[in-house]
C-alpha cells in the first residue's frame, strides 16, 4: 500500500474539500488518463485497487501513472469510547481529490483496451470520473 515513509505531523486538521483541483488537469505522461468528476477522500486501498484493475486488464502491457498519493493521516477513536480526551491515533491514509485531478494515466495499448481498463478501474473509485485522452497524438 501506498504511505509515506516520514511525515512532518503525525495528525492533521481536517480541511476543506471545496474548490476544483489547482493542478494536475491534464495528461502530462501518457496517452489515456482517468480524470475526477467529484471530490472525495481517496484511500490507499482504493488508489491500489484501481491500479490492480488497470494493470490486470492491459495484460501487464502498456505503462501505468499514479499521479495521487495517500500523504494525509485520518485518525480514529476506539469504539465505544467517551466523548473527549483527545484526538483518535492515525488509521490509514488519504489523499484529497477535487474535480478535474488526472489520477491515473496509462499509454502502450490501443484505445477501445485503455478505456475497458479505466472502466474497471472508475468501478474501485468512491467517485464518479471520465475517461480522458490525448487530442494531438504523441508528444
Amino acid at each position: 500500500m501506498l504511505a509515506p515513509k516520514r511525515i512532518k505531523h503525525r495528525k492533521v486538521h481536517r480541511g476543506s474539500l471545496a474548490g476544483n483541483a489547482k493542478g494536475n488537469t491534464e495528461l502530462n505522461f501518457g496517452q489515456y488518463g482517468l480524470q475526477a468528476l467529484g471530490r472525495c477522500w481517496m484511500t490507499n486501498k482504493q488508489i491500489e485497487a484501481a491500479r490492480i484493475a488497470m494493470t490486470r486488464h492491459i495484460k501487464r502491457g502498456g505503462k501505468v501513472w499514479i499521479n495521487i498519493y495517500p500523504d494525509r493521516p485520518l485518525t480514529k477513536k476506539p469504539a465505544e469510547t467517551r466523548m473527549g480526551s483527545g484526538k483518535g491515533s492515525p488509521e490509514w491514509w488519504i489523499a484529497n481529490v477535487k474535480p478535474g485531478r488526472v489520477m491515473f494515466e496509462l499509454s502502450g495499448v490501443p484505445e477501445p483496451i485503455a478505456r475497458e481498463a479505466m472502466r474497471l478501474a472508475m468501478h474501485k473509485l468512491p467517485m464518479k470520473c471520465r475517461f480522458v485522452r490525448r487530442e494531438g497524438g504523441d508528444i
